[in-house]
């Protein structure tokens, strides 16, 4: 299994602050002969219908010394988990958690808005500091 991110803990108990029940911790699935581990599967109760909103959130850091190749990397993995999920789990929603420093630096500069839209990203955005979920984008 993977070691988690630095910032894992800090985005768990901030979706538990904002209403999820983080269900699992990680995420694991099984496609073919491959395991797969997403940080953290969560949900949330909606309504007085109790439709539930399921979630899965792949925690990046950016602390390397290259946010484009951290990126790469990011995205590969979420495009991955996001493939699986729609087979395996079409209901539940895969989000990047990133910092709110990178996605103002990086996120929201022109080549971040291209593959935001090209890749269809669904990002939720934290801050380290404040211990906090500060947006979510979809």
């Amino acid at each position: 299994m993977p070691a988690n991110d630095v910032y894992h803990d800090i985005v768990k108990d901030s979706l538990i602050k904002s209403g999820w029940s983080v269900t699992h911790d990680p995420f694991f699935m099984r496609y073919g002969d491959t395991d797969f581990y997403i940080d953290l599967g969560a949900e949330k109760v909606i309504g007085a219908e109790k439709d539930g909103k399921k979630i899965a959130v792949e925690i990046k850091s950016f602390l390397g010394d290259s946010i484009t190749y951290e990126f790469h990397s990011a995205l590969g993995q979420f495009i991955n988990y996001r493939s699986i999920l729609e087979e395996t789990e079409p209901e539940r929603i895969l989000y990047l958690a990133v910092p709110s420093y990178i996605y103002e630096s990086f996120f929201r500069g022109r080549f971040g808005q291209l593959a935001i839209r090209k890749n269809d990203l669904r990002i939720i955005t934290y801050n380290p500091e404040k211990e906090e979920i500060e947006e979510w984008i979809n």
